[in-house]
């Protein structure tokens, strides 16, 4: 029986923007509260703040923005620097801050600023002390830089003291793994943040409301145009291997030889806006290899890091029923593109269903629907039900999540021998995350959690951690412009994979010598899907063996650690799946919150990482801004993400609270240049001088903490 609810796609939208005019209200409070001129006074009361809170800009920023990434892909590891110019043209001098993404599996470690022709070198610090020191420089009138990690995935650059006309260079390095399925590796470079939805349920304290607007910036207007933050990236690729379909599904690229087996990469049209994720997939030319093993040595500890890809695969006449819970995001910033590709990935999935299979369909915004009160038997009428209700499917409203997780977590045969999965098709922007990985660490019993993030810009912090939480996988669909053809193939490579596990109850054990292994808890492995082993030991020997079931037979491979190749950044890499084992432990309650953050903490300290708990800070010794001159203070807005569509997002009425109020004295607009040439340009001269000024800088800065990699 169906119990659809009915209602008004207008309520629901006038219900999100209520929220996001909450947020805006409180975030106003608390910026003009934290952000005061030297003088004492309020730069808020006088209109010299752009944004009166974090609501919409429509006025262009002081403070310009351009972006360079240089990559590395060296076998396994990718290695980045991002390098972004804070350009302040306006007559003030500015503090400005800018939030942005990173992988949440990557390890930031370095961090420089670069005035004129002096090269400042970030130090790790505890957050709270980092702050002290940045804010210090800043009432000082000094040059000060300060990245700060809010989320793993989501980082904050904060320059002080940039004086009119002038431009600061901030540049951070991290590393990550390569990503790889089905033969085939990828790497993404996150570059915008999508407007996060704040549920008023976790607005109740001074600590939830900062943690919010932590997580939120100003959303430019579309009218502003897309050059806001224009982005190059450079790709150098060496896999280890000659690679082979070269592709980015969301940018045109160049690609030149640089060698046998290397090949650089780069943006067809030099730059982009900074509106949706870049991706670059590559094969192996010959035979894609099943096992990749790493090392490092560091500080008398051992490090090692396996992949291990299973040759598995199920036949189709040994397929199991299964209960099927597709729950499907309908919330207003999943208009325009990222509702039709979730539309049409879900209309795909229940094609694949079968009359032994039974299934339910959840959708939700700030409400929620279950099409029907339990699973129920695919027959075809119930699949036509199901295919028209999501055919009908439109967005709007706020992205209440947690009470459609606790609705598909519902099992009413917890002793069921099939296997349940529970399918999310989201583009995951809220700023509660913990709240659904604690439930799924709770709740989730025998069912397996899969995660599909819809768009240019997911959050793809929540989507891997509610997958590893769920013993399940992630899988991205982007937005391209394809018509469709993405879609359909990676939910049919997705489905294939999910019609039974490849390899299940898996365990690991190291022979001839002591490691401490992450992850912790084990998923299932799907077909072409790797596992991925970090492990620290007192040496670097023995043999590390990896066992599970291929339906009723045993499966087991062995390596042997002594034949790892080495890598520098293999320790990090540990150290960042180590604390991601601390937040599950957070959640599931095994670990109390003070216990946590101080184990995530020395983390950071030891390997000299950005985390919650860490951060980098660079001052200048010098005083740049004279005495007496107030500072204001900008956040720069980000881009709608690319195929979002902002009317479904805030609305046509948008309130007046939302709306940016352009400083009185900013009476001629400034426009912005056509191309980002003169970002680039100070980029790259910036980084010459960063280049030529380590050297001498690094023979006089202080040793780094114990423990802590060159």
């Amino acid at each position: 029986m169906s119990t659809l609810s009915k209602i008004r796609p207008e309520t629901r939208r006038r219900l999100g923007i209520g929220t996001i005019t909450l947020l805006a209200v409180v975030t106003s409070c608390l910026v003009s509260s934290a952000v005061r001129a030297e003088d004492g006074s309020d730069p808020a009361a006088g209109g010299a703040l752009l944004l009166q809170g974090k609501g919409v800009a429509e006025a262009l920023p002081a403070v310009r923005l351009g972006t360079d990434m240089d990559v590395s892909v060296s076998g396994q590891i990718v290695r980045v620097r991002v390098t972004q110019a804070f350009r302040n043209t306006s007559s003030k001098w500015m503090e400005a801050t800018y939030l942005y993404p990173l992988p949440d599996d990557g390890a930031v470690d370095s961090m420089k600023m670069v005035v004129g022709q002096r090269v400042f070198v970030g130090r790790i610090k505890r957050r709270e002390e980092a702050r002290a020191i940045y804010d210090k420089a800043k009432a000082e009138g000094r040059k000060a830089g300060l990245v700060e990690s809010d989320r793993p995935n989501l980082f904050r650059n904060n320059v002080a003291n940039v004086g009119p006309g002038e431009t600061v260079l901030i540049s951070i390095e991290y590393q990550a793994p390569v990503r790889q399925l089905g033969g085939e590796f990828a790497l993404r470079l996150p570059l915008v943040v999508g407007p996060r939805y704040v549920p008023p349920h976790t607005l109740t304290s001074t600590t939830a409301l900062t943690d919010a607007a932590a997580v939120t910036a100003p959303l430019a207007h579309p009218s502003l145009g897309k050059s806001l933050n224009p982005v190059s990236i450079t790709v150098h690729l060496a896999p280890g291997f000659a690679p082979a379909n070269i592709i980015s599904p969301y940018h045109k690229i160049a690609v030149i030889d640089a060698g046998p087996v290397e090949r650089t990469i780069t943006l067809a049209a030099g730059e982009e806006p900074a509106d949706r994720d870049f991706e670059l997939r590559w094969r192996s030319a010959s035979a894609d290899p099943t096992v990749g093993l790493f090392r490092q040595a560091l500080d008398g500890a051992h490090y090692v890091m396996a992949t291990i890809t299973p040759q598995a695969r199920v036949e189709a006449g040994s397929l199991a029923p299964r209960e099927m819970i597709f729950v499907i995001d309908n919330s207003g910033s999943m208009g325009g593109e990222s509702m039709a590709a979730a539309k049409q990935s879900l209309l795909h999935a229940l094609t694949t269903l079968r009359p032994q299979d039974s299934f339910n369909v959840i959708r939700f915004d700030d409400t929620m629907t279950q099409l029907f009160e339990h699973a129920t038997p695919a027959s075809a009428e119930q699949v036509e039900l199901a295919r028209k209700f999501t055919e009908g499917l439109e967005a709007a409203g706020g992205t209440e999540m947690l009470p459609a997780l606790k609705a598909a977590l519902v099992d009413d045969r917890p002793d069921d021998p099939r296997v349940r999965q529970v399918i999310f098709l989201t583009d995951g922007d809220l700023s509660n995350e913990r709240e659904m990985m604690a439930e799924i660490a709770a709740n989730s019993g025998r069912s397996r959690v899969f995660m599909v993030g819809i768009g240019s810009a997911p959050n793809n912090y929540l989507m891997r951690r509610m997958a590893e939480a769920g013993r399940g996988t992630y899988t991205n669909i982007g937005a391209s412009n394809d018509g469709g053809t993405e879609v359909m193939a990676k939910m049919t490579a997705l489905l294939d994979r999910l019609k039974a596990p490849a390899v299940r109850e898996l365990a690991v054990r190291v022979e001839g010598a002591s490691f401490d292994l992450t992850p912790q808890r084990l998923p299932d492995l799907y077909a072409g899907e790797p596992l991925v082993l970090l492990g620290k030991g007192d040496r670097l020997a023995g043999k590390l063996t990896v066992t599970g079931m291929i339906g009723d037979k045993p499966w087991r491979t062995t390596v042997d650690l002594s034949s790892a190749s080495d890598s520098p950044a293999v320790a990090r890499l540990w150290a960042g799946r180590r604390i991601s084992d601390i937040e599950a432990q957070r959640w599931s309650n095994q670990i109390e919150e003070a216990a946590a953050d101080e184990a995530i903490a020395q983390i950071g300290l030891t390997y000299g990482m950005v985390t919650t708990q860490t951060s980098l800070v660079a001052e200048d010794e010098t005083r740049s801004r004279p005495a007496g001159t107030k500072l204001t203070r900008e956040e720069l807005p980000l881009l709608l993400p690319k195929g979002w569509d902002f009317d479904k997002l805030l609305g046509n009425d948008l309130p007046q609270a939302e709306a940016a109020a352009p400083a009185p004295d900013q009476s001629e607009p400034m426009e912005l240049p056509q191309t980002a040439t003169g970002f680039l340009g100070t980029i790259y001269r910036g980084l010459a001088v960063l280049v030529l000024g380590v050297a001498g800088l690094l023979a006089s800065r202080r040793r780094r903490p114990a423990g802590a990699a060159a």
